[in-house]
């Protein structure tokens, strides 16, 4: 096996044990979405894939 994928694996496995409880963290103390929160994204993608549906249709 090669000592750079070993070391990468490692430095991956590290990675995670450091992410991972700050993740957990980040969620459990995150606000609380509301009904309106999911308008306020639906509205920008779905002007995006209107648009590019529009330039898919004028080629």
């Amino acid at each position: 096996m090669d000592w750079m994928k070993i070391f990468s694996a490692i430095l991956i496995v590290l990675m995670l044990v450091y992410l991972l409880p700050r993740a957990k963290d980040m969620i459990k103390n995150s606000p609380k979405a509301s009904g309106n929160d999911l308008v306020a994204a639906l509205i920008p993608l779905l002007l995006v894939i209107g648009f590019v549906f529009l330039l898919i249709k004028s080629v």
